[in-house]
């Protein structure tokens, strides 16, 4: 969903795409960026707040699954201006385009804030898969596998955090 904050605007390019592929493409990439930018700020929050026994471990971890997510951050945004667009990468924007559902604002017991964040990641794997198919579908080899490795690398996260919820 485009609002008054994101543009359409796109700038020329030696990338062989066709022009209305590679809108497609940023658009897709925007969505993926928000999400993840929301993914990223709402695991600050956990990080920020846990409590219980089991503090430590999980800020530890929530801040190492955070700053993986930075690094996707960036490469979202730089992956839709070489495809000639403009990233969408305030905090307002992506609150406004994120598709994730909030963090709640007092969740702060420890299991309670990993299956808050196992619901997230998994939601944002999901659509993660859905955007490397659809990239596929657009003759995207390198924004597939961009999307690739942030599927791989959302499921490894996935896994550390259901691996506090199970027994």
């Amino acid at each position: 969903m485009l609002t008054e904050t994101t543009s359409k605007r796109t700038f020329s390019t030696r990338i062989e795409l066709p022009q209305k592929v590679r809108e497609q493409l940023i658009t897709l990439l925007n969505q993926q960026l928000a999400d993840t930018f929301d993914l990223f700020s709402q695991t600050k929050q956990a990080h920020w707040n846990v409590k219980g026994a089991q503090f430590i471990a999980l800020h530890e971890l929530f801040d190492a699954l955070a700053a993986k997510l930075l690094v996707h951050v960036d490469d979202l945004a730089e992956r839709a201006t070489a495809l000639g667009g403009l990233a969408q990468g305030t905090a307002r924007m992506a609150a406004a385009q994120s598709k994730l559902p909030e963090y709640e604002a007092d969740g702060t017991d420890s299991l309670h804030a990993v299956e808050g964040l196992a619901d997230r990641y998994a939601a944002l794997a999901t659509s993660t898969r859905h955007a490397i198919d659809a990239a596929d579908e657009k003759g995207d080899k390198g924004t597939a596998d961009l999307f690739t490795e942030i599927s791989r690398e959302l499921d490894k996260s996935l896994w550390f955090l259901e691996a506090h919820l199970q027994s």
